[in-house]
């Protein structure tokens, strides 16, 4: 009785959250077209979120698309189709590897730091100062933050899927001798416009969560530095999550509507 007793209680603990998260969302939405616009803190913001996770994004793409194409390459061999090898790892790469994987890295990245930073703000009380001194700091932290990653992520996947392609292209003019203008040739006649548009779109909404899920849980820290880390962590978990779910409805989405 006990351990089913703890059970619903996470059950509820659980949904009680997400009705949180969604009000919070709708705060956001409502903030968002209201003035006064914090133009500066955006700017702000945008390159810190960009230029701070350049490399590791440009590292992570070049091992993806290092690794994808030495582990493809033999199994392709066998069946006497190394030619398929740039069509097969474009194709990959920018429909689904490139931007979850890049997602991932930068929900660990990103999303943790907003959490940190924010749930720090909000134990030394700078959050309830900003709230006494008459500044609106929803807007000011959160709605920034959030536009930020929703702009910055599409280009830093964009950046990534081309990291690793090049990556993919030196192991194929080491191992099989092919120039990188014919690898990149064909790769521009595998890749479609229903491979780039979903991959694309899917992306902001990847940004967009990253951004709400780690401003919630540092704005609704909770007192002291184990809350801090605690923020932090879950706004990890919570945002690596909350992307795999929009990366299954935006596929079944795609398929639905490019099928048509």
């Amino acid at each position: 009785m006990i351990r089913l007793n703890h059970i619903s209680d996470r059950i509820k603990v659980f949904f009680i959250e997400i009705g949180e998260l969604s009000y919070f969302t709708g705060k956001f939405f409502n903030e968002l077209f209201t003035r006064p616009f914090e133009y500066k803190e955006l700017l702000k913001q945008c390159y810190i979120v960009g230029n701070q996770s350049i490399l590791l994004v440009s590292i992570t793409g070049f091992i993806i698309g290092l690794v994808f194409t030495l582990q493809s390459r033999p199994t392709l061999m066998e069946f006497g189709a190394e030619s398929w090898m740039p069509s097969m790892v474009s194709i990959s790469i920018v429909r689904e590897i490139g931007p979850v994987i890049i997602a991932l890295i930068c929900a660990g990245k990103i999303s943790s730091g907003i959490g940190a930073e924010l749930g720090s703000m909000r134990v030394t009380e700078q959050i309830d100062a900003m709230e006494v001194s008459g500044t609106n700091p929803f807007k000011y932290l959160v709605v920034t933050r959030v536009l930020a990653t929703t702009l910055m992520l599409p280009l830093l996947i964009i950046l990534g899927d081309a990291v690793a392609l090049f990556g993919s292209a030196i192991v194929e003019y080491l191992k099989g001798d092919v120039s990188f203008l014919l690898y990149f040739n064909k790769v521009s006649n595998a890749l479609s416009f229903s491979d780039i548009l979903p991959a694309t779109v899917k992306s902001f909404f990847f940004g967009f969560a990253i951004g709400i899920v780690g401003c919630f849980k540092g704005y609704y820290c909770k007192k002291g530095t184990v809350g801090v880390g605690r923020a932090s962590n879950t706004a990890v978990v919570y945002s690596s999550m909350l992307l795999f779910i929009i990366d299954f409805i935006a596929v079944f989405i795609s398929d639905i509507f490019f099928e048509i």
